[in-house]
């Protein structure tokens, strides 16, 4: 189920935050409405939600500043609801690991169904099991554990992944040295634009590549698709 989940929208605008919110609360969500990002850290303080739905253009910082906070110190869904429609803002969000990007003017249902779909996808992840119960995928240098989103290198290293990034991962690990298609890959919409899968890998290279610039272990077939490099073993946790 992904109804009754605590939602945080930031947002400056007054009447925008009353339609989220009443949307959200419509399909069954818990809706909190801060105008400004300070409110929003300190809500985020007392309680996490899980998702916020942040606009950019906040009176008193950059949304962008809130959704690189959200993304390297908590764990809930980030959704970046903006009037900057451009592909620049759009990469830059979702590097800096949002979940997803709409844009204003935005149809409230939309924004549900994205955030519904977000909610799916971490309950799969969390969920998930392999095709053995309990396992960790050994790969190259790393292990990546589905349940906790946490890829290990051998040398003590950790990286989380998001939920989204781990079941880009998890479709690569589950068909090693094959070429997957983005539509393979894509199991849902994971976001606002065709580039969704291609950023979402780029952060994952970042975080288990030695150079990101010259990939080894993820590999781009283009025109096809991308493949692990790697052989796979699944080991009990």
């Amino acid at each position: 189920m992904t109804t009754g989940k605590l939602i945080y929208v930031v947002e400056d605008e007054g009447d925008i935050c009353t339609l989220v919110c009443g949307e959200l609360e419509r399909y069954g969500h818990h809706a909190r409405a801060f105008r400004t990002g300070a409110q929003a850290m300190y809500a985020l303080r007392q309680q996490l939600p899980d998702v916020c739905i942040i606009d950019l253009g906040l009176p008193d910082m950059d949304g962008l500043s809130l959704v690189r906070h959200l993304t390297e110190a908590c764990e809930t869904g980030v959704i970046i609801l903006s009037g900057r429609n451009s592909a620049t803002d759009k990469v830059l969000g979702l590097e800096l690991g949002a979940d997803d990007y709409v844009s204003k003017p935005f149809d409230p249902r939309e924004l549900v169904a994205r955030t519904n779909s977000f909610l799916r996808r971490r309950q799969k992840m969390s969920t998930l099991t392999t095709p053995v119960p309990a396992k960790c995928a050994l790969f190259g240098d790393w292990s990546f554990d589905p349940a906790t989103l946490t890829a290990t290198h051998r040398s003590g290293t950790r990286e989380t992944l998001s939920a989204a990034e781990a079941e880009l991962l998890l479709g690569l690990l589950q068909s090693p040295r094959q070429i997957l298609s983005r539509e393979q890959l894509m199991n849902e919409r994971l976001g606002s634009f065709d580039r969704c899968i291609d950023v979402r890998m780029s952060r994952i290279r970042k975080k288990l590549e030695q150079d990101p610039r010259n990939p080894q272990l993820i590999r781009t077939v283009y025109g096809a698709g991308y493949m692990l490099s790697a052989e796979v073993q699944w080991q009990s946790v």
